[in-house]
């Protein structure tokens, strides 16, 4: 389970095409607190670490003779058909990046489980002060059920709050903090997000649909 908190932006240092899918490799200060098996979100869709982290090059910026480590991960057909890391994970990419949460950890966001709904699309990006609003259509307009105004909803990874919605697209407001910080900053109209709902509304919405077994 996440809490949909970025720790850190990776960059995809390798794309490896294989049978049933593609093996990446992401370079991050966290990979050294990953062992193989555990999980990751990587834009928001949770992967398992495959392998021992492994050093690679200097990153950009780095004092001559320093390097990082990285971490390995597979992404089945299945993930990258309904996700954005198909098109988002080119080598050099960046993506947002948390560490699958502890007993004891604080709960900055809410409750999110790595596993995407569906992608949306950016439709426009507009300033609002200091903030920037960013508003998203999804490609099953029927997820936007599961969306509320002052609710929860995770957009590449990131726990964010909904400023608006209608029939066709919701919104969010971007303080500079996540702007800076998250992938959430470079969107454009036409880029492609991993969303997921809020996993509660799901559940509520099996448990009223319920037949009455009398």
């Amino acid at each position: 389970m996440f809490t949909g908190i970025v720790q850190d932006l990776g960059t995809v240092v390798a794309v490896d095409e294989q049978e049933g899918g593609v093996r990446l490799r992401v370079r991050t200060a966290l990979a050294g607190e990953l062992h193989p098996g555990d999980s990751i979100a990587v834009n928001g869709c949770c992967l398992t670490a495959v392998g021992e982290p492994q050093a690679v090059g200097e990153p950009e910026g780095a004092a001559p003779g320093t390097t990082e480590l990285a971490f390995d991960a597979d992404v089945m057909n299945e993930s990258l058909r309904r996700t954005s890391l198909g098109a988002a994970a080119a080598v050099g990419a960046r993506v947002n990046l948390e560490l699958a949460m502890a007993a004891g950890d604080r709960f900055g966001g809410h409750i999110v489980q790595g596993h995407v709904d569906a992608t949306g699309v950016v439709q426009e990006t507009r300033p609002d002060g200091f903030a920037r609003i960013v508003r998203i259509a999804p490609e099953d307009p029927s997820l936007l059920r599961y969306v509320v105004e002052k609710g929860s909803i995770t957009i590449d990874g990131v726990s964010l709050t909904v400023s608006a919605i209608d029939d066709a697209a919701l919104e969010v407001s971007l303080i500079p903090e996540t702007l800076e910080r998250t992938t959430l900053g470079r969107l454009g109209a036409g880029d492609p997000v991993n969303l997921e709902v809020d996993v509660l509304a799901k559940h509520v919405e099996k448990l009223l649909s319920a037949k009455d077994p009398s």
